[in-house]
């Protein structure tokens, strides 16, 4: 009997918690709730370790570690050789506790077509791990820690600019474009271009056009990237009603979209090099890693026919886009500290 009262309340507080986990704050953004939802399965409890990664989840840590990669380069490219360990330290903690706070508002609200989708099903709010409001306690105290690390510790204008990118993630591509539009990650992608704008300004306390070539590069580097992964998740964002490009539009256009947006963002690397005074190490690199990302598209265009993509085409793309993108800044990074020590 005791367990069966047990059961019973573990059984309300569940139910409880499916009520609270439904939109319903976020007025023209409001989504009903959705048939998928009720489905999930929401385990009564969870372990304290269990609890630990989830909160670490909501971060998205992943997604942290390639704007980082792409924040310390620009830092050396900017001091012209390695900036102090305490100044990197501040920028790189601050910069990872606003991207993870982002990425935490972004679970909140996105919580119900997450319960839809096979990728994202199994992330901690759709799991219960932990309810919406404490998840949005916790973005707020990291993005609060990340403004005040980089106003003490760096320079007020790279406090600015990260909350900026908070903001426009949040606002602009979270609650407005992602359900609405398919340039949603298009425009999107300026959230986490803005970390190399970040990095420059933490060492200068300025902007000039290097950092604002190195913002676009990432800027048009972004569409290819997640197009490729969308053309493997079609399915899933189709079943979310989210507007994503192969969802809305043939995987014939996607692709070449994909292709345009590829040679594009291959000619701007090229220009950073000028304008960052940066010499033959980077010329090479850029030459070779965006002529292997351009043939890699052109393949992946050549093989959409009939609507119907090579997944594995894509997929190699979307995990080559990783690797380029590292090796392109930290190729940045190399040929200063070659040239001026």
């Amino acid at each position: 009997m005791k367990e069966a009262r047990a059961n019973q309340r573990n059984t309300a507080g569940v139910m409880r918690w499916r009520e609270d986990v439904t939109p319903t704050a976020y007025g023209e953004f409001r989504t009903p709730k959705l048939a998928g939802v009720s489905s999930v399965v929401v385990p009564a409890s969870f372990s304290r370790a269990e609890v630990v990664k989830g909160y670490i989840a909501l971060t998205k840590p992943r997604i942290i570690e390639l704007l980082l990669v792409t924040t310390l380069p620009a830092m050396v490219v900017a001091q012209r050789g390695i900036p102090a360990w305490t100044l990197v330290v501040a920028t790189l903690v601050g910069g990872t506790l606003a991207a993870g706070g982002a990425n935490a508002y972004n679970m909140v609200i996105d919580r119900d077509i997450d319960a839809l989708m096979n990728r994202t099903k199994g992330r901690p709010l759709v799991r219960g791990v932990m309810s919406p409001r404490s998840a949005a306690l916790f973005a707020t105290f990291l993005e609060l820690v990340a403004f005040t690390t980089f106003a003490v510790f760096v320079n007020q204008l790279s406090a600015w600019l990260a909350m900026s990118a908070t903001a426009f993630y949040v606002f602009v591509y979270t609650l407005w474009l992602k359900r609405r539009s398919k340039q949603n990650i298009v425009i999107g992608g300026a959230a986490g271009a803005v970390q190399v704008l970040i990095g420059w300004a933490a060492v200068t306390d300025s902007l000039s056009w290097a950092p604002v070539l190195m913002f676009l590069v990432i800027f048009l580097w972004t569409p290819p990237h997640f197009w490729a992964l969308a053309v493997r998740y079609r399915d899933d964002y189709q079943a979310a009603n989210v507007p994503m490009m192969p969802v809305v539009a043939s995987l014939r256009r996607t692709t070449l979209e994909i292709l345009v947006y590829s040679v594009i963002m291959w000619a701007f690397t090229v220009l950073i090099g000028p304008a960052a005074h940066l010499g033959a190490i980077y010329a090479i690199s850029a030459a070779v890693l965006g002529g292997a990302f351009t043939a890699m598209a052109l393949r992946l265009y050549q093989h959409a026919r009939n609507d119907r993509a090579d997944v594995a085409e894509a997929m190699r793309l979307f995990h080559y886009s990783i690797t380029y993108l590292t090796v392109l800044f930290v190729m940045m990074a190399v040929d200063v500290l070659v040239r001026h020590h």
